[in-house]
């Protein structure tokens, strides 16, 4: 088989399956594994697929991420009130982490000064947090997603590893009663998947809008959610799926 040969089965392979390992690879193209790896890294600078720990994603129906900018003005009444019903969850002396979203931000910009620790990758809520004087914040670092001013990739998910938290706030680009929560891309995927794994309460805050969604990367199932807050716009349909779940809700 020529490069060129291996290079064209090893994208069709990936983009058939979604993903591919590295042992897989190898033995469907009958060369080793050390090859596969630099030719996975080549199609990557390509652009044709995605390294990830220990193969390779396929890239071919990646969304890629709404700027932030964007986002902050999308269903802004529903994310308020959300960030606010979810700021009552907290305590003072709770080590809390919040991610990237916007959600999250404005649960940053009506958090009280008081006592807490916050751990976040998420630049607009650490910059947001630095006038109170009481919260101590603690920012991952790792390759900056320019689009989402949040921290993502192997340092962030590294950093996260040093911790471990009462509470995880976060949101997600879909959320499927069948096929759980998603994300854009793989680097957020990842790095909110080290965030359920690091606490003791998971705690979603998803708008109406992010129902029925699924996303590219898959995140977590449902039924790893602790406390979901959403808006009142979700159909009663859905209300009464969720709570078939026994899952913890509020909605505002």
């Amino acid at each position: 088989m020529l490069v060129v040969e291996r290079y064209d089965m090893i994208v069709k392979l990936v983009n058939e399956k979604g993903s591919m390992r590295v042992t897989e690879l190898s033995e469907r193209c009958q060369v080793t594994e050390e090859t596969i790896r630099r030719d996975l890294d080549r199609l990557e600078r390509q652009g044709l697929l995605k390294r990830s720990h220990g193969g390779a994603v396929s890239v071919k129906d990646e969304q890629p991420e709404t700027p932030f900018s964007e986002r902050e003005i999308m269903h802004t009444e529903e994310k308020r009130r959300i960030a606010e019903e979810a700021v009552r969850l907290i305590q003072p002396q709770d080590r809390i982490l919040l991610d990237a979203s916007t959600t999250a931000w404005y649960m940053a910009a009506s958090l009280p000064d008081i006592p807490l620790t916050v751990l976040t990758n998420s630049i607009r809520v650490a910059t947001q947090l630095s006038t109170r004087e009481k919260i101590e914040v603690i920012s991952t670092g790792g390759q900056l997603v320019s689009r989402s001013l949040s921290f993502v990739g192997p340092l962030a998910e590294r950093s996260l590893d040093t911790y471990y938290v009462n509470k995880l706030f976060l949101s997600c680009k879909g959320l499927h009663l069948d096929r759980g929560i998603s994300e854009s891309n793989e680097l957020q995927a990842r790095v909110k998947q080290k965030m359920v794994g690091m606490a003791d309460q998971v705690i979603l805050l998803a708008d109406a809008s992010k129902f029925g969604v699924q996303a590219f990367a898959h995140v977590m199932d449902l039924g790893e959610v602790d406390h979901l807050i959403t808006d009142t716009r979700l159909p009663q349909e859905t209300i009464r799926q969720l709570e078939e779940r026994e899952l913890q809700m509020t909605i505002v």
